[in-house]
């Protein structure tokens, strides 16, 4: 009986030890993740603070290891082995927040401040009007606002794209009028859905991605109770968990909503077989799965949980997931505070392959998208009027 007890005693201590030892273990990659990122951008003046900071962070110890790697290993190498061009948009115009390419390659295609969505030509060298949201668009008015106007909500605000390659029509989340798609050849767009279920309108529409065989839409409200020109106050809010992720069929036009109560709502990605759609909670620094498919399906778990705020998800041709996630640091000063911009190169078991650190391209303002398209990334982001090209 005594060594029995002893056993048992034994095997806790043992439980206990490892158990410290790991909670060690992420301490000090918490630690050193903050000390890097500080060091990479060359600002320690809250080091102290931050450190504090990365203490109380709880995220996958195996993504932290990832990321440390990649940054350290990025830190020297990033100027040197990053072929980097800007596609800049026309004079005036900001806020590239997502990037799309159609089935024949062309592209990139983004929406933009005053409501339209452009095309860039390499005949011209530039970006070219390809459609826009609002089918009463007064061009007059609307062409050249910047971004977060008041007059967003009648010029229209595009945000995520995504292309239906069998039809090549394009889908677009619209901030102030919903869900709406634009034909192949481009022009005015079709209002698909503008309220959530019931009456009530749309707080703002955030990210969308189609399913490539069936057509199936799925796109993110970030919030319920927010617009985008209330964005600010919503990022500080980490109360509001009114956003939601919705299918729409276009077989028989009909919504139905997966998911809420999710803290900012931002992007949206479907795997590669179409068994489950990831969506992004900006605010809860994390991406949930929703299994459409399989003995979980209409079940949702966390995916991921990330030192930052994950922004907008892509998946590439090997079905790997690239996210952009925005790492707060120092003090906020107006209009918002600085950020350490990063994309993540992520498999379908939620695993960080790869980190990508975008100081170079953004300074530091948010990144809202990074995704790959025949070998090359693209980077593009809400606050700036250009698209960054680059190779890794």
């Amino acid at each position: 009986m005594t060594s029995r007890v002893e056993d048992i005693a034994e095997k806790g201590t043992k439980t206990t030890s490892v158990s410290s030892i790991h909670n060690i273990y992420l301490l000090l990659h918490h630690i050193i993740l903050s000390v890097l990122l500080h060091l990479y951008i060359q600002n320690i003046t809250n080091l102290v603070q931050h450190i504090l900071l990365a203490i109380m962070l709880s995220t996958n110890p195996i993504a932290i290891l990832v990321i440390l790697i990649s940054l350290f290993y990025s830190a020297s190498k990033v100027t040197s082995t990053r072929i980097l061009d800007r596609l800049f948009l026309p004079s005036l115009l900001t806020g590239p927040q997502s990037l799309a390419f159609d089935s024949i390659g062309g592209g990139p295609y983004t929406g933009v401040s005053d409501g339209r969505i452009l095309k860039y030509e390499e005949t011209y060298s530039g970006f070219v009007e390809f459609a826009y949201t609002w089918q009463d668009r007064n061009k007059t008015i609307c062409d050249g606002i910047s971004d977060f106007s008041t007059l967003q909500e009648t010029c229209g605000r595009p945000l995520g794209l995504s292309f239906y390659y069998q039809t090549g029509e394009l889908f677009i989340a619209d901030a102030y009028l919903g869900l709406v798609k634009v034909p192949y050849y481009g022009g005015a767009a079709t209002q698909l859905v503008a309220h959530a279920q019931g009456s009530n309108p749309f707080g703002f529409l955030s990210g969308v991605d189609v399913e490539p065989d069936t057509g199936t839409v799925y796109f993110t409200e970030a919030s319920s109770g927010f617009k985008l020109r209330d964005i600010r106050e919503l990022l500080k809010n980490t109360d509001d968990y009114s956003g939601n992720l919705y299918k729409y069929d276009p077989s028989t036009n009909q919504t139905s909503l997966l998911l809420s109560n999710l803290a900012v709502a931002a992007g949206v990605a479907v795997s590669g077989n179409g068994s489950f759609v990831l969506v992004s909670e900006c605010n809860a620094h994390r991406i949930r799965r929703f299994w459409l498919a399989g003995p979980k399906a209409n079940t949702s778990e966390v995916f991921l949980q990330l030192p930052g705020r994950p922004e907008n998800i892509k998946r590439n041709s090997k079905n790997e997931f690239w996210v952009a996630m925005n790492y707060p640091f120092g003090t906020p000063p107006p209009p918002r505070p600085p950020v350490l911009p990063l994309g993540l190169r992520v498999n379908e078991d939620g695993e960080v392959l790869e980190a990508v650190p975008l100081v170079d391209e953004f300074g530091t303002e948010s990144v809202s998208e990074i995704q790959e398209f025949n070998g090359t990334l693209y980077a593009s982001s809400l606050h700036v009027s250009y698209a960054n090209i680059f190779k890794v």
